[in-house]
Formats: structure tokens, C-alpha cells, sequence
């Protein structure tokens, strides 16, 4: 999988990103309608016009309503700021990130038969 070179998205971003990882290409409208009345119109065209610069989203201008799409996956991006969060405060250890991650939200049964099957795994591929 190719590494993610774009800045980091802010927290305002992620909540556009979001939006757009659910319901595919909208329009700068569609995405103000998906949020609800916590971010205003104009917010959200500025932040998608920054986006764009930051290579965050496409936009498609063959349409008077430009057309925005993630350029990233979801999963890109989560791989992307979990890295940097892994290297920032858990000095690369893996581990320590996982462990505090299940004692910050208790995971459930399902989750963690997921994690289980997951470390099982790797730990054949690691072999």
C-alpha cells in the first residue's frame, strides 16, 4: 500500500472526510446537508477549497457544482495519522499504543475476537 505524503487532516477536515468516506463524490451543498447546521456553508466551501490545495480531495469541475471526493481511503488516512500518533507518543511501540488503546474504551466481545484473530494472524505470517 503506497504511504500517504498529504499533510495531516485537522479535525474539521476529518468531519468533511467523513462525510465524503460514507456517501462517495458530493457537491459542497450535499456535503453541508450530510453535517447538519454545526458547519455553516461557507465553512465547509473554504475547507474543501483548502482541502483541494492540500491534496486531501479531488474536485471535479466538469459540472457547474464542483464535485469532491476523498483522494484518500479511509483506511489510508487512519493508517496515516496512526503512524504519526505511533512514533509521537508510544516511541514506535506498538504494544504500548494497543494497550492503551483497549484500556482508554473497553472493547467488545466481537472487537475483541476480531483483535484475536488478527494477532493470530500475523503471528503465522510472522513464522
Amino acid at each position: 500500500m503506497a504511504k500517504i505524503t498529504s499533510p495531516k487532516p485537522t479535525d474539521a477536515e476529518l468531519g468533511i472526510l467523513n462525510v465524503l468516506w460514507r456517501q462517495g463524490a458530493l457537491t459542497v451543498k450535499q456535503v453541508h446537508e450530510a453535517m447538519g447546521e454545526q458547519t455553516g456553508y461557507t465553512t465547509i466551501l473554504k475547507l474543501l477549497q483548502i482541502m483541494t490545495e492540500k491534496g486531501l480531495v479531488t474536485r471535479n469541475e466538469s459540472q457547474r457544482a464542483h464535485v469532491y471526493q476523498a483522494k484518500y481511503t479511509e483506511t489510508e488516512t487512519q493508517r496515516q495519522l496512526l503512524t504519526g500518533l505511533l512514533h509521537k507518543a508510544f516511541s514506535g511501540s506498538t504494544s504500548q499504543l494497543v494497550m492503551q488503546a483497549l484500556a482508554s474504551k473497553r472493547a467488545t466481545a466481537a472487537e475483541l475476537a476480531e483483535i484475536k484473530k488478527l494477532i493470530e494472524q500475523l503471528a503465522k505470517e510472522s513464522r
